[in-house]
């Protein structure tokens, strides 16, 4: 069976940090080189991981079977719509694009492409969250948490939303396990409408859900906590896993083996995505999956007034 031949558009921080480490470890595909229009920047890049680096976006996408887009949200309906049109199937980080509207036009052309295109909720993957999502029974409640130490600004509030707290609106009603319905929230923004603090409150089905984040906490921390029939949970910055039943307490240690790329879920996406192409089978955050939370940041901020 041919390898598939993978690609990187946009050599960036989170290219470099989460995903190159994976993907330059190939054993059932081949990286065969990257692309950012920073020629200078991304030829050492390339170099360091032992693969192209081509001139062009055209070009890649020749060479390659699918790409993972790492490339500014603003960038990604243009990156995204001329790869698809070259028959590549496509990995992009969240979100989607800048608007729905975008988001949606790019849906239609993967499926009238007939090309994959999954949208990186990495946290999906995490191995503590799907045992959550696996394990607990009816759950009642459920709350995700996920502060920053000192981070309000330079960006906008939503740049903000759909940057970060996307991630939090996303993994919650995933947990959920359905639809979410908002019930009530808030935003807090400061005099130069960057966000100081989110929080809101949806119903999945039977389950409440909460999601919330502080941009000045003083603590960089990531929580979730849920109340299920029969145990209480909590799982911190996705290492620490604790259940409390009528037994007492079990503390789950993270397997020693575990690299913090494959506990925050990026290892879990990145396979995912290459195995969904290569069985031709639908990824879990492809269709409407891909853009469900990024309807909801809309309705947040429709419904503010901001």
């Amino acid at each position: 069976m041919t390898k598939l031949r993978v690609g990187v558009v946009g050599l960036g921080g989170i290219a470099q940090k989460a995903y190159l480490p994976i993907l330059s470890q190939a054993a059932d595909w081949t990286l065969v080189g990257g692309f950012s229009p920073n020629q200078q920047k991304a030829q050492p890049i390339c170099d360091s991981y032992r693969m192209a680096c081509f001139s062009s976006l055209d070009s890649l996408a020749q060479q390659c079977d699918a790409v993972f887009v790492h490339s500014s949200t603003a960038s990604h309906f243009q990156v995204i719509s001329e790869l698809l049109r070259h028959g590549v199937h496509v990995y992009v980080d969240k979100p989607l694009a800048e608007t729905l509207e975008q988001g949606e036009q790019l849906l239609a052309l993967a499926e009238k492409q007939r090309k994959t295109l999954m949208v990186g909720f990495n946290r999906r993957f995490s191995p503590v969250y799907r045992q959550l999502k696996q394990e607990m029974q009816r759950p009642a409640s459920i709350r995700m948490d996920k502060h920053r130490a000192d981070s309000v600004g330079p960006n906008g509030l939503r740049f903000t939303l759909l940057d970060d707290y996307l991630h939090v609106v996303d993994t919650a009603l995933w947990l959920g396990g359905s639809e979410g319905q908002l019930l009530s929230g808030s935003l807090r923004v400061t005099d130069a409408g960057e966000l100081l603090y989110a929080e809101h409150h949806f119903a999945c089905g039977e389950t409440l859900v909460t999601t919330s984040m502080h941009r000045r906490a003083g603590s960089q921390r990531e929580s979730v906590q849920a109340v299920a029939e029969g145990a209480v949970y909590q799982v911190n910055d996705m290492r620490q896993w604790l259940r409390e039943d009528p037994q007492g307490v079990l503390e789950q240690p993270v397997a020693g083996w575990q690299t913090t790329l494959a506990q925050r879920g990026f290892d879990g996406a990145i396979r995912h995505f290459i195995e969904s192409v290569s069985n031709q089978t639908v990824p879990e955050t492809a269709g409407e999956q891909a853009i469900a939370a990024q309807r909801v940041i809309e309705r947040l901020l429709q419904d503010a007034g901001l």
